[in-house]
Parts: structure tokens; sequence; C-alpha cells
């Protein structure tokens, strides 16, 4: 199949030169700052960079020419394209195109066509989604007369598409309606020229019409961003067949059922066209602002009532029934002023009575103009107490519009005029349309963000500690706050993990971007650090295994737009109190504040590792000795990202919130936050403060044993008499068992030198025996015959809990007895 011819001059922007094969889209999405958030399996096609090579970087790198002498040239009045060009776009701006000079992963410079759609992610973030069609082998049949004869019959607005649903042909009619140039829009798919739920059921309706070669039918029709929805558009579906009969192509085409126009309508006029309904998670905001903007504009007096979401937060139905509906009435406005305003009850709840015009208007999903005589009018008025404005002040024309956005009603508009001679007319109604379906998308979306938000904070919840596990090395406080704003809930983590030998693990980590999706990675990252700790890995490596980790998970995720968790970044900090020594190893994360007993603050010099997901790069560790009563403060970077100072005079303030004495950590935690946080955070924070404490040389006993079978009995005899010393004799004939098993097993399958060490901590007694070997032992299940192999089995029943510790000069065994209610 050939593409149709390009127009003298034109080279379809979207479009790069590629060897023959099958046509594909490159996509990805960059953030409002810059930063490049997704990347398909396309654009690496296209760029040779696989995900984990560009996610997380600035787009600019992307540029062949970094510094933008030569930066794209915008073909809609701006330049450059969501940071990968030398000039941003302007912010009200909602969709650019272009050429871009992009650098292949092997260093050529590729002249790219771009169409960037500004779009709100997951968590209500702001992003900018790219594509870019790369052209297949060309097919010569779109040269012939089956394209001249496909326009030379249109009867209407006329696009048409190949088999792989891209667009080969439009007329003016579709160029007008999404404000586009033919140019720009060849060789993409209709949901990458203007993504909306109507363009999405519009290719399964392609999709159909080529499988079947039978016509089909979709409500509604695509409009270009901000738009609002093509209310009482149809768009039909048509085949295009070849020579040979078979379906080569799609026919679109669209029509107003209303009027039967079949041109674009005319945008709104600069009076409606300026008024002011922006994006907003306020709800009521958004009704006042349409009510405003109709006032004295459109009508002399206006009333918006919203349908109320589901108590549990799901969705509204797409089309309430004609039964008497509840709504909650959230905006009024009217030229006469506050004496006609002040007596609607904004933020209570009314009811419209079942087959009244409100109801039938809902239940319909269309507007109306009704005349205050219309009988069906009257009948409201007679039912509703509440509409008895209706008949005051010369109300003489009313129009009911139903707030509709992608077939979800949210709410429903009432103008009215008493003061304007004119009746409301067919331009009026389709006037309020357009006003009432920009304010609808904006409802729809906060509601939909509120919903994600919810059940974002319930997972994240669920996933973070409810309460500090029970240990004596830390006292712990904590904080955790999600982000305000539009940012929606992030992805940072904390936790607290008991170790074995009395020591305990802290834990702060930072997964990219917001919403769901880095809630769900956070949870998979925190159960993976839980798993690694569990097996007792130093700090760096237990950071090389989540390195490895993330990026299988990126690699699993290659054909979605995610980052699979790439440039999440780690603190991971063991404190042993026997020791007082903390080991500590970092993953792009900012380091652990410190404060001496002293009252001295400083930032602990961890070697600085690259984010988690990048791969073959090393995590190191440091280890020093804090003294008993030290504070130890783990932080994200959300703390640190205030408006209103920079990162230094943050942390100046965070030290000297650390300093301060306090009688808790709950109290130090609440200071810090104070002194950095004047606003809700733009980022999620989550804090973690502790205060070493140290398990003094009364409570550790230690013997270091000769490799000599004989000596079992006396390790024995010594740990006995241990417990005397600390009033614990009613654990003896466990311990004696434990003693005899880890000694004798260290002895026969160890290697030199052996050490037994018993440690007292609160209401838990741990035995500890090392030797030089590496080799870990571990249960079977003896047979009835056999002389051994019970020991394991026996410790395993009678302590809480036993396990293997590796180090870098063999291995410790461990088993934890509790001495609760000794």
């Amino acid at each position: 199949m050939e593409q149709l011819p390009t127009p003298p001059g034109e080279r379809p922007a979207g479009t790069t030169h590629a060897s023959p094969g099958a046509a594909y889209t490159a996509t990805a999405t960059v953030s409002e700052q810059g930063i490049v958030t997704g990347w398909s399996e396309e654009a690496r096609r296209l760029l040779g960079y696989v995900p984990s090579e560009v996610v997380g970087l600035p787009a600019a790198d992307l540029l062949a020419d970094r510094h933008g002498e030569h930066g794209g040239s915008g073909e809609h009045g701006g330049s450059g394209a969501t940071g990968t060009s030398a000039r941003p776009v302007a912010p009200e701006r909602e969709r650019w195109s272009g050429t871009v000079p992009l650098r292949h992963r092997d260093g050529r410079r590729l002249d790219t066509g771009l169409l960037a759609h500004r779009r709100t992610a997951d968590g209500g973030t702001a992003e900018w989604f790219l594509v870019s069609a790369v052209a297949g082998a060309p097919d010569a049949s779109w040269n012939g007369p089956l394209g001249e004869w496909a326009f030379d019959r249109s009867p209407c607005v006329l696009a048409v598409f190949d088999e792989d649903l891209r667009l080969v042909r439009a007329n003016a009619g579709m160029h007008r309606v999404l404000a586009l140039t033919e140019a720009e829009m060849r060789g993409l798919r209709l949901s990458e020229i203007a993504p909306d739920p109507v363009s999405e059921e519009t290719e399964r309706g392609m999709r159909r019409v080529l499988e079947t070669g039978e016509p089909q039918s979709v409500d509604g029709f695509v409009r270009p961003p901000g738009a609002g929805a093509a209310s009482g558009w149809a768009t039909t579906l048509a085949p295009v067949p070849g020579p040979d009969g078979r379906v080569r192509a799609v026919y679109l085409t669209a029509h107003d059922r209303a009027t039967g126009d079949t041109a674009p309508r005319k945008p709104l006029p600069p009076t409606l066209a300026g008024a002011r309904i922006a994006p907003t998670p306020d709800s009521a905001r958004t009704a006042q602002e349409l009510a405003d903007a109709a006032v004295p504009r459109l009508a002399d007096f206006a009333l918006v009532d919203l349908l109320e979401p589901s108590p549990r937060g799901e969705a509204p139905s797409r089309s309430p029934g004609t039964g008497a509906l509840t709504v909650s009435r959230s905006a009024v406005r009217s030229v006469l002023g506050g004496s006609h305003e002040s007596r609607f009850a904004v933020g209570e709840t009314t009811l419209y009575p079942a087959l009244s015009p409100p109801v039938e208007c809902l239940a319909a999903g269309r507007g109306a103009v009704y005349g205050t005589a219309d009988p069906a009018v009257a009948r409201w008025v007679a039912q509703d107490p509440g509409a008895g404005w209706i008949g005051e002040y010369g109300t003489h024309s009313m129009m009911l519009v139903p707030l509709r956005d992608g077939g979800v009603t949210v709410g429903l508009a009432v103008f009215s005029r008493h003061q304007q001679r004119e009746p409301f007319d067919p331009e009026d109604l389709r006037l309020a349309e357009e006003l009432t379906a920009r304010a609808a998308t904006s409802i729809h979306r906060a509601r939909g963000t509120a919903r994600e938000h919810t059940s974002t904070m319930t997972l994240q919840r669920s996933l973070l500690p409810h309460t500090m596990p029970v240990q004596s090395a830390l006292e712990i406080a904590s904080r955790y706050l999600p982000a305000g704003g539009e940012a929606g809930v992030g992805g940072d983590w904390f936790d607290v993990i008991p170790l074995s030998g009395a020591r305990v693990a802290l834990v702060v980590g930072d997964v990219v971007g917001h919403g769901m999706r880095a809630t769900a990675t956070m949870g998979r990252l925190r159960t993976a650090v839980r798993t690694l700790a569990d097996v007792d890995l130093p700090p760096d490596e237990l950071l090389t295994h989540l390195d490895d980790l993330i990026i299988h998970l990126s690699a699993d995720e290659a054909g979605q737009e995610s980052s699979g968790g790439i440039g999440t970044t780690c603190l991971y900090v063991v404190y042993d109190p026997v020791t007082r020594r903390c080991t500590a190893a970092r993953a792009g994360h900012p380091p652990p504040a410190v404060v001496s007993p002293e009252g001295s603050a400083y930032l602990l010099d961890v070697p600085a590792g690259p984010p988690l997901g990048l791969g073959g790069l090393p995590f190191e560790t440091i280890e020093v000795e804090l003294p008993e009563g030290s504070l130890l403060a783990l932080y994200t970077d959300g703390l640190l990202q205030a408006r209103d100072h920079d990162v230094d005079e943050a942390l100046d303030s965070m030290l000297a919130a650390l300093v301060r004495p306090a009688s808790t950590l709950d109290t130090v935690c609440d200071r810090v936050l104070t002194a950095l946080l004047t606003h809700r955070p733009d980022d999620d924070v989550a804090l973690l403060v502790a205060r070493t404490r140290a398990l003094h040389t009364d409570k550790v006993a230690v013997w270091d044993l000769p490799s000599d079978p004989s000596f079992v009995a006396q390790a024995r005899r010594s740990a006995t008499d241990q417990l005397t010393v600390w009033g614990l004799d009613e654990a003896a004939f466990v311990t004696e068992l434990v003693v005899s098993e880890l000694v004798t097993n260290a002895i026969r399958y160890g290697e030199a030198p052996v050490q037994l060490r018993l440690i007292h901590e609160g209401t838990t007694l741990i035995c500890e025996v090392s030797d030089a070997s590496g080799t870990a032992p571990h249960m079977r299940r003896a047979r009835i015959f056999d002389e051994g192999g019970r020991g394991l089995l026996l410790v395993a029943q009678l302590t809480q809990r036993w396990g293997t510790r590796h180090t870098l000069f063999g291995k410790t065994i461990w088993a934890e007895q509790s001495l609760a209610g000794i």
C-alpha cells in the first residue's frame, strides 16, 4: 500500500527517515521539569537508547545540539517541546508540533518531527506525551485512483486511515476541527493526534471495519485539547476496498446530527473564550468559574448543580435515570448580585423531581432550551418549591445543559434570562455546551484525581510501618507527609528492621514519580529490602541486589511507558549496640545527619552511589563508631526542597533543629518539619530519627573456644554460670541444648577459631557461635535409626528464631530465646 503524495514543499512532521519496513510510532513522556519519565520500545527503535539509559535524565540531553543553536522549529507559534528544545513551550499551551534535531545513540543526527500533548499523568501532575511517526515502506496504491476517488466522493468531514490505522489523507474539515495541518497529522494514529476517550473508541471501530468489512458508528467526535466534547456529533466509519475487494483503508466521516451542519463549529466568541475556567482539583471552584463566565456574557443568571460522587469514591454513572435525583448546589451567579444569590444555599443538596426538565436533560445527555410558559417547566415549578425562582424577576427563557466529559455526566448548569430581552436560541445552546464541556472536563479529572489520591493513600498507608518493632538498640520516631497540591502521593518510604545480634537496620527510600504506580513500586522495593535484610546482607551488597531487581522490573515493563523504579534512591544503615558501630551505604540518596551527645552536628560522609536501576556501578559502605546517645536522622529530599530556600540553607536549618535539646524524639521530628516546611510540601517527606543505645559489657559475654569436642561441656558450664549471674536460671535448660548443638556443629564442621557469645537484650537472650567456615548448616529430616541430624531441628523448636549471618571472616549461627515470664 502506498502513502498518499505529500503536497509540494511539505515533509510530514512527525516522521523521520527510516529503513523500509512497517510503520511505527515512537512515544515518550517528559515531566514539566524536562525529565524523561517514560520511554517506549518504539522510541528505542528510533534513537537506539534503552529505557534505563534515558529515563530520569534531562530530555535536553537527547538534542543533537545540546546548547540549542538549532533547537527545533515549531509550526504553531511555539518553539521547543517539553524541555527538548532551546526555548520552552508557553505554560498555557496544550499542544506543540515541530521538527527537533535529536541525537541517535550511535552519534548521528535525526531531524525528527514531534507532536507533543500536555496531559495529566498518574497522580495529577502535568506531563508531556510525545509521539513521532516513523514511516514504513511506501505503498504505491495511494498515488492512484483510490485516493482521488475517496476525496472526490467526500460528503463531509473526512479522513482516510490505512490498515495500520495511520492517517494518510484528511480533508479541510478535519484540519479545521483539530487545528492541525495534514503534514502534522499524517502517519499518526487518531489516538496520537488527539488523545481522548472518543478517539480510542473510534480506533476500536476502525479495527472492526478492517476485520468485518462492515461500517461502524461512534457517538461523538474527536476534539483538540481544551475544546471540550463535540456534543451532538456522530462519526461513521466505512471500509475502502481495493481492486481485489480486500479492505485497504477506512473512511472516517463526521457530522452534526442536531443541525446537519458538516462544517466544524465556530469557536467560542472572544467574550466567552477568554473566560477563566482553569483546571483545578476543587470542583466547587470550577463550578463557580463556570457560573461567573456565563453571567453576564451569556445569561443573566446561572446555577450549577453537581451530581454527588459515590460514598466509596467511584465514578458517577454515565447517564442518570429519570427518577428523582439529588444534586449538590455548587455555584450561583446573578446580574442582580447578592440579593438574588443569597436565596440559594450553595453547598447544600437539593432534589430534582422525577421526569422534571433537569432530570430529563441529564438522562438524555444533551442540553435543551425552555420558555417559562412551557408546560414541562410549569409542572417542575409546581412540584419543586426550590424552583420558585423561575417565576420571579421576569425570567422568560432558560437553558439546561448537562456537564459531560467522555460520556460521563458530572452535573447540570441552568442558565436564564430576565434582563436580556432575546430568548435563548440554538447558537446560545451551542455556546453553553462548549462552555460547560470545559468545566466538565476539569471537574471529571479532579474527581478522578481525588479517587486515585484516596486509593493511593490507602495503599501507601498499608505499606508503611504502622508501629515500630520492639528492639533495644535505638529509640525511634518518624514522620511521613504526602505531597500537597496536584503532585499526588509519591513513592517515599522508610522502615525499621530488627536484625540478628540485637542489631537494627534503618531504611529510607524515594521512588521516582507520583501516584499509584510509584506507590506500588515502593511496596515491591520495601518488601525486597526486608527480604534481603533478613539474610543479613551487608549494606553495599543489599543495594547491589536491589539495583539488579529494579533493572529486571524495568525490563519487564519495557513495553509500557514506565520507568519500573529506575532512578529510585535509597539509604541503608545498620547499627550494632554491642560494638556501637554504624555501617551505611546509599544509592543516590542524601546522607544521614548525625548529632553527637556533645551537640555537634554533621552529615555522615557516606560514599555517594548511583541511583538504583542504572546497573554496573558499585556501592560502597562507611563504618563509624557512634557514642551512646548519638542522634541519627534519615530523610528524603522532599524535606530539603522548600520553595523559599535552597538546599544548603535547608540543611543548615535541619541541623540546627536537630541540635536543639528536646525531651522526646517526637519533639525533634516536629521541630525539623516546622523549621523546614512553611507550607504543604511539593514532594513527599519521610523523616526517621533515632537515638543510639548501647549494650554494655555486663549484658554481653564472650568465650573463645578451642576447636576440640571436649570443650563443648566447658562451653555449656560457662553459659549456665553466666545465666546465673544474670538471674536467668530458668532459661538454663534450653540454653544448654542450644549452646551444645551450635558449638558442636562449629567444632565438627567449621574451622577455627570458634567463639561463643551470649547477649542479654531486654526480654531476649541471644546465643551466637562463630567460626571461620563459610558453609551454612541447614535442617534436615533425620531417619529413625540416624544417630544425628536432629540438633538444628531442636534449636528451631525451642527458640523464637534462628539463622546464619555471613561475615568477612566466616559465619555466625545465632538463635534467640524469649525471656517473657522468666
